[in-house]
């Protein structure tokens, strides 16, 4: 069919053409951001789950939906190697930039300008070798004690005044919240903290991994207090089949019932899965409806797809020790496992082999589902691991 009309759309965080199944949570979301404008309290939301759930997509959404209802907002994706302060600053001040308009907004901004440039002095925020600085004159006091907490709670309020004033809201739109360091994690909580018992109109929305429940609750006791977790999984099976047969059809193309069912079963439900599905069914199919035998064609293009970017770039991060401890586990099957089991298959003691599994989770491969248990953190990896290296996974995960 033409490649020109293809409506499926798998990529990270892209938008697909119907986000089926998260309605509610969309609209959960939209509620306590509203609150919180408006004064009242509401706990906001931490999104998490494993990779290709749509975490990002659903981040996004709500921010988009934010922006058009008039919050103010900032968008970050943590990163592995860059502080909290150094992907805060330069996005603090492209919202104090769109805040600042119009003389008396000057006035009401210039504290929240002076704060973030006392912040920016004191954490010596870089982007690239270039030091981010301000053309602004700190306030001494203010934001620049150097004790990130203390400093994120100074700059939170001056900027929540400004946001009030403009009856408005600030919300912080974090994604791969795991990433950020359990110090700089705490100072975040404990800040955003400051300002909701202040009443001020200063929030966060986050995604991230499974893990990310442990390392908040680590970080602050009361952090399940300040923010609602939601877990986002796979999509249940009326979902999953809107997900995946809605957008043809608003092309009329129609999938054969077998076509449908060969396809969920395959991807489990998850919506990026259902997106690569979708999306190589169409190229092979010459006409609708796409049957069973197009959607047979389908899993192996899109195996093969997968198996060369989406799995492989992740298996490429790898160390050989790493890989060795993943492929143990894919020998075990998809888990989760035991790290007992793990270690017994790789013919080792549990804590000759904890540092490795430590490595993994902080590189967001793996988590830990309950405690002592282990399990991928990306959907179908266990199946990957063993097309990678026919016979590797089985032999790797050998003394």
């Amino acid at each position: 069919m033409d490649p020109r009309r293809n409506p499926y759309a798998p990529g990270a965080g892209t938008p697909p053409p119907e986000l089926a199944g998260r309605d509610e949570l969309i609209e959960r979301a939209a509620v306590a951001l509203d609150r919180i404008r408006a004064g009242r309290p509401a706990r906001s939301f931490i999104l998490y789950g494993l990779r290709g759930v749509g975490k990002t997509v659903l981040l996004n959404r709500i921010r988009l939906d934010a922006e058009a209802r008039g919050f103010s907002t900032i968008r970050i994706e943590a990163l592995e190697d860059r502080p909290l302060p150094a992907l805060l600053i330069p996005n603090m001040r492209a919202l104090l930039l769109r805040l600042d308009r119009g003389e008396a907004a000057k006035v009401v901004a210039g504290r929240a300008w002076r704060a973030l440039a006392g912040f920016a002095k004191s954490f010596k925020a870089k982007v690239g070798d270039i030091e981010v600085s301000l053309d602004v004159d700190a306030e001494p006091g203010l934001a620049d004690s150097g004790d990130l907490e203390l400093d994120l709670a100074d700059l939170f309020a001056a900027v929540g005044a400004v946001v009030r004033d403009r009856k408005s809201a600030a919300v912080l739109f974090i994604d791969e919240l795991q990433y950020v360091r359990e110090g700089e994690l705490a100072a975040l909580i404990g800040a955003l903290h400051r300002a909701a018992q202040d009443g001020l109109p200063v929030t966060m929305v986050a995604a991230g991994l499974p893990q990310l429940l442990g390392q908040m609750g680590r970080a602050k006791s009361y952090a399940e207090r300040l923010f609602e977790f939601v877990p986002i999984d796979r999509l249940p099976d009326a979902a999953a089949r809107d997900a995946l047969k809605l957008p043809a059809e608003r092309e009329f193309v129609y999938f054969d019932e077998a076509a449908i069912d060969s396809i969920l079963r395959e991807t489990q439900g998850y919506p990026y899965f259902l997106q690569e599905w979708g999306k190589h069914c169409w190229q092979i199919a010459d006409e609708s409806p796409i049957s069973r035998a197009h959607a047979d064609r389908a899993t192996l293009e899109a195996l093969a797809e997968l198996d060369a970017s989406f799995f492989r770039v992740r298996f490429d991060r790898l160390t050989p020790r790493e890989k060795a401890y993943m492929a143990a586990m894919a020998a075990l099957g998809p888990g989760p496992h035991r790290s007992g089991d793990i270690a017994e298959k790789l013919g080792k003691a549990v804590s000759a082999v904890a540092p490795l599994r430590n490595s993994l989770i902080a590189k967001g491969m793996i988590y830990s589902p309950a405690h002592g248990d282990t399990a991928f953190t990306v959907p179908l990896f266990d199946a990957f691991m063993k097309r990678v290296a026919p016979a590797r996974a089985e032999q790797d995960s050998k003394p």
